[in-house]
């Protein structure tokens, strides 16, 4: 794995040395500030750009088009007072879509079952393991963004969320987010709705580079990718691990992500 990742800098597969610790240290402080944290140019900056080799005529030929208008819960049964409507707007988003199935052999998929990578994980984030997604096709997704696409604003499903940028947008294609806007007790609508009207300065925006490994609290933390703009398109991989093993979607929801049930 030394020739994909920068162990020197990251050494994760180091867990009982002191720079581990120190990196974990780190990370947590991050993650406790921000909502999230990043490792700049994890993946060497070779194995970067063979990833994007690999995977674009992928996306060109074989990827899943996932079209939605949705609001920011994905769900059409919340209610909220009227003041709070805004929170409720419904947004367009359009990405590309590539299975864990059509990655085998990738730079992606090797990175995905890199033993060391779901223990450091497990300690930065307080869990006792983490495991990879038994799933088939949703362990490792790899999406790309065209010029004029958006992922728009939303919570995840998940506590926390794992990708790799693979490559980066000319323009725009930026993540952008909200970090702890509401809580598990208190859904915050009013606060949501500031930030879809823009008025919350307490957006921001995480400039990511090629190679960097970045882990946030997605199922608290509001968040979009902002539009791709240029010529070349937005590539990340999002990698799925559980604090229990064996986790699979259910055929309903591989049709509803993937357009196919296996």
């Amino acid at each position: 794995m030394h020739a994909l990742l920068d162990l020197e800098r990251y050494p994760i597969d180091q867990p009982e040395s002191p720079p581990f610790h120190r990196l974990v240290e780190a990370c947590r402080r991050q993650m406790a500030t921000d909502g999230m944290f990043n490792l700049d140019e994890f993946v060497r900056p070779a194995a970067t750009l063979a990833a994007a080799r690999e995977v674009q005529p992928l996306c060109a030929e074989a990827s899943f088009t996932h079209r939605r208008r949705h609001n920011v819960y994905f769900d059409d049964t919340v209610a909220v007072v009227p003041a709070n409507e805004a929170a409720l707007v419904r947004f367009d988003t359009v990405h590309h879509t590539l299975c864990d199935d059509q990655l085998e052999g990738t730079v992606v998929r090797k990175i995905y079952e890199f033993t060391a990578l779901p223990i450091f994980l497990a300690r930065v984030l307080d869990k006792p393991h983490l495991f990879p997604m038994r799933d088939p096709l949703a362990r490792i997704n790899v999406m790309e963004y065209r010029p004029g696409e958006t992922l728009n604003w939303h919570f995840d499903r998940s506590v926390f969320t794992v990708t790799l940028l693979i490559q980066a947008a000319e323009q725009g294609g930026e993540f952008e987010y909200r970090s702890a806007l509401r809580t598990d007790s208190d859904p915050n609508y009013e606060g949501v709705a500031r930030v879809l009207r823009g008025e919350d300065k307490r957006v921001c925006i995480n400039p990511l580079a090629a190679g960097t490994l970045n882990v946030f609290a997605g199922k608290n933390t509001l968040h979009r990718v902002t539009r791709v703009e240029g010529k070349r398109s937005r590539l990340v991989a999002v990698y799925s691990y559980y604090e229990r093993p064996d986790v699979t979607f259910s055929a309903q929801e591989r049709l509803g992500f993937y357009g196919r049930a296996a």
